[in-house]
């Protein structure tokens, strides 16, 4: 073969490899890059002039792939780049120290990177814009129940008070009657019970009105911890606190400051296991508060982390909650600009991380 017909057939290798990427990159799972770039290194390798001798390794993120051993540091590059930044790379080898690349080669390379950074930027661009579409869509259906909510609560909060007064009235006529007194007990109690579900709705709604002020809330999540310690001692819960400073400056509504902690930790105590552990850590920096709390409890599914903010949603069995006090909780973090996210914690249990700015 002379040397024009042996140039003609690299040249028609490497327009084959770069269709047989394209194609790979056409039909490629979004959620497997692992087997697409696995399936782009042996195409590359068959592109190019001596496959026998030739091992491609291609790395990006978490995923790398190599077609064989890696014998020799004869070898040509190119980096992946996502948006601009160099997110991975494509090397190929020669293990034969004899033999040499051509130029056109490492112009393939270099395209077939081009190639993959594009469909990784498409890949991110589309998860960005479902996250996105997701996110709208729970705050339509959030503010839509916040608005029922404010209406239910202000309804139920007049009749809920005349149940209340009128119970107490009752009870200091017929003190003597022990019977009696003791089923008014049972009305003020569920009444009392039941005014709280409305709270609850009310912070759920931002109903309620903040005054938010300049404080340091270290003295106020002692305080909290202190008045929870008696229910940490009753559920046979054990608890590590590590708060980083002594003085933590927060613009907050302290009320509702109280309402995350309990919430929170009330939640932790109620999932963790006999001598299960909650920890409390508190940290900050220039610009927030962070407030971490884990429980050895189960975790949660994949459907609790994906609906475990939303109003009504409980993992609790029937009568034991109402499916408001974390949804109280985002509400509150959320019109204070702050954040908050749930995770499986890496050895067991949950993690809640709450975010807020100075």
């Amino acid at each position: 073969m002379n040397t024009v017909e042996a140039a003609l057939k690299e040249r028609i290798k490497e327009l084959t490899c770069l269709y047989e990427v394209s194609s790979i990159l056409v039909h490629a799972d979004p959620e497997d890059h692992a087997k697409t770039f696995e399936a782009i290194a042996f195409s590359i390798k068959k592109g190019f002039q001596y496959p026998n001798e030739t091992e491609v390794h291609i790395e990006q993120g978490t995923h790398a792939v190599k077609t064989g051993i890696l014998k020799t540091k004869n070898l040509i590059g190119t980096a992946i780049r996502l948006f601009n930044e160099t997110d991975g790379f494509i090397r190929v080898y020669l293990n034969d120290n004899s033999l040499d690349f051509l130029e056109e080669e490492q112009q393939l390379i270099d395209n077939i990177g081009l190639k993959i950074g594009d469909f990784l930027e498409r890949v991110a661009i589309k998860r960005n814009e479902t996250l996105l579409k997701q996110q709208m869509q729970h705050a339509d259906r959030l503010t839509i129940i916040g608005e029922l909510t404010a209406g239910i609560a202000h309804e139920l909060n007049t009749p809920l008070a005349n149940i209340l007064g009128f119970a107490e009235l009752l009870k200091e006529d017929l003190e003597n009657n022990t019977a009696v007194a003791s089923d008014l007990d049972k009305i003020i109690k569920n009444a009392i019970f039941s005014r709280e579900v409305v709270k609850k709705l009310m912070f759920f709604s931002r109903a309620m009105p903040q005054e938010k002020k300049l404080v340091n809330i270290v003295p106020q999540i002692k305080e909290a911890l202190n008045l929870l310690d008696a229910t940490f001692r009753k559920e046979n819960v054990r608890y590590a606190v590590a708060i980083a400073d002594e003085e933590m400056l927060l613009h907050v509504d302290t009320v509702q400051l109280t309402q995350i902690i309990f919430n929170l930790i009330i939640n932790a105590i109620y999932f963790s296991p006999p001598e299960g552990l909650v920890s409390i850590n508190v940290n900050q920096d220039k610009a927030y508060i962070y407030l971490e709390i884990t429980d050895e409890g189960p975790g949660l599914t994949d459907e609790a982390l994906e609906k475990i903010f939303q109003p009504f949603f409980t993992t609790k069995p029937t009568g034991e909650g109402a499916g408001l006090g974390l949804s109280v909780v985002h509400g509150i973090v959320i019109s204070h600009n702050g954040s908050i996210e749930a995770a499986n914690n890496h050895q067991q249990g949950a993690v809640f991380k709450v975010r807020l700015p100075k």
